[in-house]
């Protein structure tokens, strides 16, 4: 196993939808393109309400329907030292991207971009919707964006591993 040499971090509300979805279908992604001893991946929330908590039922049932496990996942907010020790911080919308540049320290090293600018073709908005106040279609959707997004993003770390 390659030694790990980039560090992504996915970023939504609470982390408990799309954050944990988009942490486990990045792994498996990883793991398919042979990468994932090389990518350190984890997920936060810019808001603490569901600290320690798993992965929403619905969107654990949804990602188990495509073959994505985040039944071992739990919840945890973000902190100022996640903005140093990760390469790069995605998020899933302009409100967490917000939250996330607010809680940013001066000497942060992370890139700090939405998770969607990663699709190919680049979708017209750049914002993941949150399904947990929608219909059980809305989990769905989070997973076809995400998973365009992660396919493009595997792209982009399969290049940088080349390049360092």
């Amino acid at each position: 196993m390659a030694k790990t040499s980039l560090r992504v971090l996915m970023i939504c509300m609470g982390n408990i939808c799309r954050s944990p979805t988009a942490e486990a279908v990045l792994r498996a992604k990883l793991a398919a393109a042979g990468l994932d001893g090389q990518v350190e991946v984890d997920s936060a929330g810019t808001h603490g309400y569901h600290a320690g908590a798993p992965p929403d039922d619905r969107a654990q049932a949804h990602a188990q329907r495509r073959g994505y496990d985040l039944s071992r996942l739990r919840a945890r907010r973000l902190v100022p030292q996640d903005l140093k020790r990760f390469d790069l911080a995605l998020v899933m919308d302009d409100d967490n991207l917000a939250a996330t540049q607010a809680l940013r320290p001066e000497d942060a090293s992370a890139r700090v971009l939405h998770l969607l600018a990663f699709a190919r073709p680049r979708p017209a908005t750049l914002e993941v919707p949150d399904p947990y106040y929608g219909a059980p279609q809305g989990f769905d959707h989070v997973l076809d964006l995400v998973e365009a997004a992660c396919d493009g993003l595997v792209l982009h770390l399969s290049e940088q591993l080349r390049a360092s």
